[in-house]
């Protein structure tokens, strides 16, 4: 069982679905809420510093998919910039499993690193089916901000 910091936007119903599959594989989440989370530049860049600079946003934040934000845009020092005075710019969810940090929610990289999809669970393999990396609000025309 791993204990994983789990950086989301509450109430979003992927980060929702991501922590059950969690949850239910047997580990332990401590969910922080990424919006009022104090972060700092060096900790955003943590997470960040292997990625594309594209690859650290969002991409169902409603300035990026209303075409007011364009990550291909941005620099390192740019970016880091507006994530930090925007955080629902932050691609999410981020995550911190002892000395492991990841960006976004990567079943495959999971499974290798704490075990997921061997849960015999209905609901999580139900879950794990899903898309999790877009938004379903967008589906019914309701914002993902």
């Amino acid at each position: 069982m791993a204990t994983i910091v789990f950086f989301e936007k509450t109430g979003c119903i992927n980060n929702t679905k991501q922590k059950k599959i969690l949850d239910l594989a047997g580990h332990y989440v401590q969910a922080v809420n990424l919006l009022k989370h104090p972060w700092t530049e060096n900790e955003l860049l943590s997470f960040f510093d292997q990625l594309e600079v594209k690859d650290w946003f969002n991409r169902n934040a409603p300035a990026i998919t209303a075409g007011d934000v364009v990550p291909e845009d941005f620099d390192r020092e740019s970016a880091i910039k507006a994530l930090l005075k925007e955080p629902i710019l932050i691609r999410r969810p981020l995550m911190v499993i002892g000395e492991n940090r990841l960006v976004g929610f990567n079943p495959e990289e999971l499974d290798h690193l704490i075990g997921i999809k061997a849960v015999k669970h209905e609901e999580a393999q139900n879950l794990l089916s899903q898309n999790l990396s877009v938004c379903p609000q967008k589906d019914r025309g309701l914002s993902c901000n």
